[in-house]
């Protein structure tokens, strides 16, 4: 089992920058995917990036691509989401979450993951 705890949301203008951190509880966490989703007020939840756990070939939402990151540091049983340009629609609560049973997918479905975080809260002012 494994605990997640998301970190660096806040309140940001257009246009800027925020990474977010997900720091995980566990000895395993290098056979985990790991995926991170938003959900913005009275929208359903959806995906935005993932990564498998061995960093090979991480995957974007295209409303994303060229302007997230996502990477992970095991050393640090961390996953980041570096997030560029930031545009006032992406507002939402950001969740952090583990996929254990297919950990080598790069997987896109939330059913995937069996573990997620709190969510941190990420606003973009105009």
């Amino acid at each position: 089992q494994v605990q997640l705890v998301e970190s660096g949301g806040g309140l940001v203008q257009a246009g800027d920058s925020l990474r977010l951190s997900c720091a995980a509880s566990g000895r395993t966490f290098g056979r985990y995917g790991m995926g991170w989703f938003r959900q913005a007020p009275g929208k359903e939840r959806e995906f935005v990036a993932a990564i498998n756990w061995s960093s090979v070939s991480p995957y974007y939402a295209d409303s994303v691509k060229g302007r997230f990151t996502i990477f992970r540091d095991s050393a640090k049983n961390t996953v980041y989401l570096q997030m560029n340009s930031l545009q006032p629609k992406e507002t939402a609560v950001y969740y952090c979450a583990a996929n254990r049973r297919t950990g080598w997918a790069t997987s896109l479905s939330s059913t995937d993951y069996g573990y997620w975080g709190q969510g941190t809260q990420v606003t973009v002012s105009t």
